[in-house]
């Protein structure tokens, strides 16, 4: 493990891990990323310490590195997060099975969590976390055991008290205290005691500052701009060549012409303040 605060971070809005992530990529990287994924946050994934778990030498495991950045996995980086109240910047490591795009990155270094992409096969549908409450509570009550299409219909009404912040044993105690004998429609007592019951709006609160993240060229570790780092290496280190200046420098004559105009406006002012 790194230290606190340093090490591996994981993307946000990742695929589910299948045996078949890394096969687009050649065998020695995909045997590295497939070993990256699996460690946990904070993990020291510095080529050093790589070089002494897997059977590469430092080397090869910066090429292959290299090669997982260009792919999208990996982007290397500094985060200050705003609210901290230090002005130390952390090195990070930002980690993704799901291969990014360049716009993703850029995205994600603006604090702007991209939506989420749509693995190819679909998953089936997952039921929420408000379903899978309503389905528990014949458990908790048995009069208030619901159908599927009942638990479907309920659903939406207790998402927003989960959006207002209400726990699930808050929920619980709200829906299964104090119920009449016998019970003769659970669905239409829940939805009045949903309904009725729906705790207030929390107080608006300031909005948390997104953190401020620097991404750096794989190669050289200058900082620049998320488009200026296509791939995760700078225009210098892919060879590119800089713009030329659209202006002319002036002649050293001419410099030294209007360096003496400037002197001279100046000391006549200095003059001028000290007559009055």
């Amino acid at each position: 493990m790194a230290n606190p605060g340093y090490g591996k971070r994981s993307a946000p809005d990742q695929h589910r891990r299948t045996a078949h992530d890394f096969a687009h990529l050649p065998p020695r990287e995909a045997a590295i990323a497939g070993y990256v994924d699996r460690l946990p946050d904070g993990s020291d994934i510095s080529v050093k310490t790589l070089a002494k778990q897997l059977p590469y030498g430092q080397c090869a495991l910066r090429t292959a590195l290299n090669h997982l950045q260009r792919a999208g996995h990996l982007r290397r980086g500094r985060e200050h997060l705003a609210e901290s109240g230090s002005r130390r910047w952390i090195t990070r490591s930002w980690w993704s099975r799901t291969a990014r795009d360049d716009d993703w990155w850029a995205a994600f270094t603006r604090g702007a969590v991209p939506e989420p992409e749509q693995p190819p096969d679909r998953a089936r549908p997952t039921r929420s976390r408000a379903h899978i409450l309503l389905a528990a509570l014949g458990r908790t009550a048995p009069a208030l055991s619901l159908s599927q299409a009942d638990c479907a219909a309920l659903a939406p009404l207790l998402t927003e008290w989960f959006a207002r912040g209400s726990t699930d044993e808050y929920v619980r105690q709200a829906l299964t205290g104090g119920l009449p004998s016998p019970v003769h429609h659970p669905a239409a007592l829940l939805r009045k005691r949903l309904t009725d019951k729906l705790p207030p709006e929390p107080a608006p609160a300031a909005l948390a500052r997104p953190p401020l993240r620097i991404l750096e060229c794989a190669k050289c570790g200058v900082p620049g701009r998320p488009e200026a780092l296509a791939g995760g290496t700078c225009g210098a280190c892919r060879g590119e060549r800089a713009p030329s200046s659209p202006h002319t420098p002036l002649p050293p004559s001419e410099v030294r012409s209007r360096a003496a105009e400037i002197r001279g406006a100046m000391n006549g002012r200095r003059s001028a303040t000290a007559q009055r």
